[in-house]
């Protein structure tokens, strides 16, 4: 295990923004403002102060992401494959040895997240951990190693493209937060309440 005086340099954190936004009439989820505010600001500032780095997985506007103060890397193929499409390029792009990613409509973060998920799969020697909140796995919010970049990239161009699959391949340890709800926000009857 790499140690350091700074743990968090040992982390890069990725907010995924790179969707369609089909569900919420095909706008840029990420840059929907709710109180003045673009969707991708929360996680972006709950990963902040765990992280020694920070990326954002846009596929359109990324001079808009470019403007949080973040490196803004696109998905390797050109489909909009998912989550594992802008992991696998957010692997490539880093130079820590872990990465953990959020979606970018998630509102709130454990300030513990980032910590316990590396612990987790250091302390079980694996290359991966994944969040469970009261509604169980929350597998987009995941630590995973960066040497994973290239199997990242092969899992998102084949046919079967589930970040699910893809983690329990890893032997993905599972992580529990019970005071944590993920609450993502995928329609937009979702950003009334």
């Amino acid at each position: 295990m790499n140690t350091t005086a700074d743990p968090r340099s040992r982390v890069t954190g990725v907010v995924l923004a790179g969707g369609r936004g089909l569900r919420m009439g095909g706008v840029d989820k990420g840059l929907i403002e709710i109180g003045g505010r673009a969707l991708v600001e929360a996680p972006l500032d709950a990963l902040r102060p765990q992280v020694g780095r920070l990326i954002v997985s846009a596929n359109r506007n990324t001079a808009r992401y470019a403007a949080f103060g973040v490196h803004v890397v696109a998905d390797l193929q050109p489909d909009y494959a998912g989550p594992l499409a802008g992991l696998a390029a957010a692997a490539q792009a880093a130079t820590t040895e872990w990465l953990v990613s959020a979606p970018c409509d998630t509102r709130t973060l454990p300030t513990d997240l980032v910590a316990r998920l590396v612990l987790a799969a250091e302390r079980f020697g694996v290359d991966a951990a994944y969040a469970c909140d009261a509604d169980g796995p929350q597998y987009v919010v995941c630590a995973l190693r960066t040497s994973l970049a290239g199997a990242l990239a092969r899992a998102a161009a084949s046919s079967r493209r589930a970040l699910r699959d893809f983690l329990h391949a890893q032997r993905a340890v599972a992580v529990h937060f019970c005071d944590w709800r993920c609450a993502n926000l995928n329609t937009p009857e979702a950003l009334t309440c």
